[in-house]
This record gives C-alpha cells, sequence and structure tokens, in this order.
C-alpha cells in the first residue's frame, strides 16, 4: 500500500525495443514559450562533459556471481555520461547544447547520431577525435540497483568546451573538489544561470572553500550525505539553509523521502516527498531530477512547483533501465497525470500538488507509454 501522500508509479519491465525515428520525437511542449522574445540566447541550457557509450543488461534475477556465467534478459544501447543530462533536458523542451569529445568509432557515431538527430541536441560545439575510441561502461540492473563497469582513456589536452560557450539561459556544471573549470566563469559573466552538482570527495576534505566555482552559481544540488559532509550538519534540512551562504539556491535530495530546497533571496523553503515507485534502476536519476529543477526554474515556477517537477521525473526515470533510456518527456508525464487521476484512491491533496501540470500537459499523446528507447546493438552506422 502507498503512503498517503504518495501518487501511483507503474512497475515496466521487458527487453528494450528498438523505436523508428519518427516515434522517438516527443510531443513538441516548450515549457518557456510565454517567456521567448527576440534577442533571446539561441540555447536554454549548455553542458559540456565526456559522453559514454552505455551497454545496460536488464532482466538479471540476482547480481551475478563470482565464477558463473550470468544471462540476462534484455540488453540496450544509449549514449551516457553528461549525454544523459542532455537527454533529460531536451525531453523536456529544452534547447540543448553540449560539448563533448566523441570518438571516430562506431559507438561515436551512434552517440552523435542518437544526440543530434534522435533527440535534437545542439552538438556544434562537439568535435569528433580522430583515433580515439569512446568511453564505455557496461551496467547490469537487478534488484533496483545496478553494477557498473567503465573503461576510457583521456581525449587529447584539447578541452571540447570552447573558450567562449555559447549564449545560454542556463548551465549545468558538475563541480570538482580543488579545481577551477574557467568556462563556467566566463558563461556566468554572459548572464548564464549556473546550476551545479558535485560527486563524492575522494580527498575526504569535505571542503566548501574547494568548490571554487560555486560563487558563480545559482543553485546547488547535492545528495544528502554530501550536503552534510560539506557543512558539518548533521540534518539534511539544516544542511540546505547553511549551503545557502555560499549559494542563493541550495537543494538536498533526501532519497525515499524526497527533497528540501531553501532560496534565500525570494526566503522560500519546499519540502516535496518522494513518489511511490517499483524501481528498476536508479542510472541517471540524479541527472534528471537536476534536469526537472532547471527546467522549473527557467519557467519561473514556484520553489515548490520546480521540486515537484524534479522529483517527478526521476520518479519515473527509475521505472526504466539505463541512463538517457530512461529519462521522461511530456508524453510520459502526461499519461502519468492521466491515469493517477482516474485512480480513486488518490489522495486529492498529492493530486493538488501536481495541478499545475495541467496547462503544459499534451492534449494528444502521440506514443504509448511506457517506452522502450534502446536499440538492441550497435554497429549499423550513420546511414542505417
Amino acid at each position: 500500500m502507498m503512503p498517503s501522500h504518495a501518487i501511483a508509479g507503474e512497475e515496466t519491465g521487458g527487453d528494450p525495443e528498438h523505436l523508428t525515428r519518427a516515434a522517438r520525437h516527443q510531443t513538441q511542449v516548450d515549457p518557456l514559450a510565454a517567456l521567448r522574445a527576440p534577442g533571446d540566447p539561441p540555447w536554454d541550457v549548455y553542458l559540456t562533459g565526456t559522453v559514454f557509450l552505455d551497454i545496460v543488461f536488464t532482466g538479471l534475477d540476482t547480481a551475478p556471481v563470482r565464477g558463473t556465467e550470468s544471462w540476462a534478459r534484455g540488453m540496450g544501447s544509449s549514449p551516457g555520461g553528461v549525454a544523459n543530462m542532455a537527454a533529460a533536458l531536451a525531453r523536456l523542451g529544452l534547447r540543448t547544447s553540449l560539448a563533448a569529445a566523441f570518438g571516430d568509432d562506431h559507438y561515436g557515431e551512434y552517440c552523435w547520431d542518437a544526440l543530434a538527430r534522435g533527440e535534437g541536441i545542439d552538438l556544434t560545439p562537439s568535435r569528433t577525435v580522430p583515433g580515439w575510441h569512446s568511453p564505455v561502461t557496461v551496467s547490469m540492473a537487478y534488484e533496483g540497483e545496478r553494477t557498473m563497469i567503465s573503461h576510457g582513456h583521456e581525449p587529447p589536452p584539447e578541452e571540447p568546451a570552447p573558450d567562449c560557450p555559447p549564449p545560454a539561459r542556463a548551465a549545468v556544471a558538475s563541480l570538482t573538489p580543488g579545481r577551477r573549470a574557467p568556462w563556467i566563469a566566463q558563461a556566468a559573466r554572459k548572464g548564464t544561470r549556473i546550476f551545479a552538482d558535485v560527486g563524492w570527495d575522494d580527498t575526504g576534505a569535505w571542503d566548501l572553500a574547494g568548490l571554487a566555482d560555486l560563487e558563480h552559481c545559482e543553485a546547488f544540488l547535492p545528495n544528502a550525505e554530501e550536503a552534510m559532509r560539506y557543512t558539518g550538519s548533521t540534518c539534511p534540512k539544516a544542511a540546505a539553509h547553511a549551503l545557502t551562504e555560499y549559494v542563493p539556491v541550495a537543494v538536498v535530495t533526501l532519497g525515499a523521502e524526497g527533497a528540501y530546497a531553501v532560496d534565500r533571496r525570494t526566503g522560500e523553503t519546499a519540502e516535496v516527498p518522494a513518489i511511490a515507485v517499483e524501481a528498476l534502476d536508479p542510472t541517471g536519476a540524479g541527472d534528471v531530477f537536476v534536469a526537472g529543477f532547471v527546467t522549473g526554474t527557467l519557467a519561473g515556477w514556484p520553489l515548490a512547483d520546480r521540486l515537484a517537477l524534479a522529483g517527478l521525473t526521476a520518479a519515473l526515470s527509475v521505472q526504466e533501465f539505463g541512463g538517457s533510456l530512461s529519462a521522461p518527456g511530456w508524453s510520459e508525464i502526461g499519461a502519468w497525470w492521466r491515469r493517477v487521476q482516474s485512480l480513486d484512491t488518490q489522495n486529492p491533496a498529492a493530486l493538488r500538488r501536481y495541478a499545475f501540470l495541467d496547462p503544459l500537459i499534451p492534449t494528444h499523446l502521440d506514443r504509448p507509454w511506457p517506452l522502450r528507447r534502446a536499440v538492441p546493438t550497435i554497429g549499423f552506422g550513420r546511414n542505417a
């Protein structure tokens, strides 16, 4: 039984299936339509980072056992790494530009094609590196968790991020302790709003002074453990408030308990509980959460609505396998919203929490939901 605040999810499974190009296109929803004006930046969000080829094995009943061979009932391939974030943003209707290095192997060609033609992501700042093989991650999903093995080499020293990032409303950056990324300051000086997350601090220092680029950021979105370690707090909510001494908006994800956010400029605080779902694979859920929050922020929504969209999109993503494979678009959000409204057991207060979705939901769903977006194998080339 779901908690009284929960909105129902729907468990999905089975093998990822190949989709035709026409079926891959999202129902067009532009969450920023009312705000667009002549002279606006050409891109809503700019990203840079490493693109991996993700190979995802699904349908494993248990973790692989040492010394044995395990057979998966399904397999899918998709762009991963920073591509998870790029796909999540593009499927929510944001005009997304990505700077990344791509290998000139079949994997690189496939990832380029999947992002540029399949998702409509601008790859003008990206480059193909002759003789460099694409980084690869193999992911095995089972029991709601995943195990990953990755391999790759650093690309040649030229950075894929240009000295002058393209004009954009926002950018998403992954901060590295003890290291500045010059493009962040360059983008911020142009008026780009910077949203940042951070990985685990392997040094163990957990020193906010080491996140020097935080001074250029509008919002910081760590998980609860990261937030508490960086601030020395014993409570995630207290950590969020402490972080607003360094950045205007702090968003702390609380796992199964949802998320909490504070906006120092407006005085707003918001807490949204997690949506009860059957999680199949959490890969990329953090990227999808950030994409939902960026979308709501650029659309000018109240803090609670931004947090609710972020949590909803992340919840929908964990019901599917893979990273960029699982990021939902407005067709999936619309199908979910119609379904939960049809259930007699739903808590009316929980439904009202998501009423802000009504003006955005497509009136016609041109695709079934849930979707399978993976192709089973690689090597067909660009013209397949």
